[in-house]
């Protein structure tokens, strides 16, 4: 007997029972739930980013500005007062000396301010800038007490200015003449208290029209600055542009292996000074000036390059002129000019001098004798200063030899500043 189908009905009222029943389910995990929403609607599903934390609005930003107005106005009326007590001070300190005039030049005060200022800096502006105010203040509080005149190697922004500037201050009557050999007249005719000179530099050595004026006019050096020299190649038009490179002599020297590699198709031509290169290039299309970077402010020019000296530790050596006889220091250096007999052996025996004394003997440079006279002279710099025993010693020992010797000066050591 076949048996009877179940009713619609019958089902109907079975699945309504089932639906009754509750069944909890488990959420799916929220990457399934993703999926299966992408899958359903081809979207990617919509992430809810996290809210950003708000800048400052528009208004804050206005109330911020007058209150950093106002700091910035008390700051600089406390700036004023203390620069000003301090100017003060340094004058009423000079005045005090029983020798004024003479406190007005103390090299080895200068550079040991110079140290402690770097040390005790204690935050980002730079030491070159930190030096820069306090040399102002300085040398306006010299100026109160007395001028000093100074006769440099020119013409201004040269880096013989920028030494005379470093030892001086920008305040003193610094003045350009044209050649070393006036440098030294102006300060043996009494028309300059002091000269500064080039007298070394470490990548080409001697400064020889210097060494050579010291034979004709031997006056005191009473002084050094040691100026680290970064060359960089200025111009009005783009490097590929520039068809002539004009410097001093030394400048193109010491730049002589980037200048080959980098600028090949230029040029190069000697003149005077890296100022005078500077003012060509500021007048004339498709010229470059190996110069300083004040010198590129000066005369307005693009620094096309920077730092392309080929030795990064380029350091000339510039000689302070004068009468002045500096006190020893503890870190001293001396120089001499010696002529000693035309015969074997006879820079031998000078050398043993200094060894046994147990000197640093620093620098020694030797030149023709002037005149018709045969022979050279040598120029010395040792380590001391004249006023220590085992130096005066030294230097009675090479008397005893020497055809002629020369004292040019006892002065402080400086460390390189650039």
């Amino acid at each position: 007997m076949a048996k009877k189908k179940s009713t619609g009905k019958r089902a109907g009222a079975s699945a309504s029972k089932k639906t009754t029943r509750r069944v909890v389910k488990k959420s799916p995990p929220a990457s399934r739930t993703k999926a299966a929403s992408k899958k359903a609607t081809g979207k990617k599903p919509k992430t809810v980013k996290k809210p950003k934390p708000k800048s400052a609005s528009p208004s804050s930003r206005k109330t911020a500005a007058p209150s950093l107005e106002n700091e910035i106005k008390k700051l600089d009326t406390q700036i004023l007062k203390l620069i000003n007590q301090r100017a003060d001070a340094t004058t009423r300190y000079i005045e005090s000396k029983p020798n004024p005039h003479k406190a007005l030049f103390e090299p080895r005060a200068d550079d040991d301010l110079w140290q402690r200022l770097e040390g005790d800096n204690p935050g980002a502006l730079p030491a070159h800038a930190v030096r820069g105010v306090f040399r102002q203040i300085i040398s306006a509080a010299r100026r109160r007490v007395k001028t000093q005149r100074v006769a440099y190697l020119g013409p201004p922004f040269s880096f013989t200015h920028l030494a005379a500037i470093e030892r001086f201050g920008e305040l003193a009557d610094l003045y350009p003449v044209s050649t070393i050999a006036s440098v030294f007249e102006e300060v043996n005719r009494a028309n300059a208290s002091y000269g500064v000179v080039p007298i070394e530099n470490s990548t080409d050595g001697r400064i020889i029209d210097t060494l050579d004026m010291f034979q004709q006019l031997p006056l005191q050096i009473c002084g050094e600055v040691a100026l680290s020299i970064h060359l960089n190649l200025l111009a009005k038009c783009p490097r590929s542009e520039i068809t002539e490179i004009y410097s001093k002599p030394q400048a193109l020297s010491q730049c002589r292996d980037w200048l080959a590699r980098n600028m090949p198709q230029a040029r190069l031509y000697p003149v005077t000074s890296t100022t005078t290169a500077a003012e060509l290039a500021r007048n004339k299309s498709g010229v470059g000036a190996i110069a300083s970077k004040q010198a590129a402010i000066e005369y307005d020019l693009d620094i096309i390059a920077e730092n392309i000296e080929d030795n990064t530790n380029n350091v000339t050596r510039f000689a302070v002129i004068g009468d002045e006889v500096s006190r020893p220091t503890g870190r001293d250096r001396t120089s001499i000019l010696l002529q000693i007999p035309d015969k074997p052996g006879a820079l031998s025996d000078v050398l043993v001098i200094f060894k046994k004394a147990k000197i640093n003997l620093t620098w020694i440079e030797s030149f023709p004798v002037r005149g018709p006279e045969k022979g050279y002279q040598f120029f010395l710099d040792l380590d001391g200063h004249v006023s220590e025993s085992r130096v005066n010693r030294v230097l009675a020992e090479l008397e005893k030899q020497a055809v002629r010797i020369v004292l040019l000066g006892s002065y402080p050591q400086t460390e390189p500043r650039g």
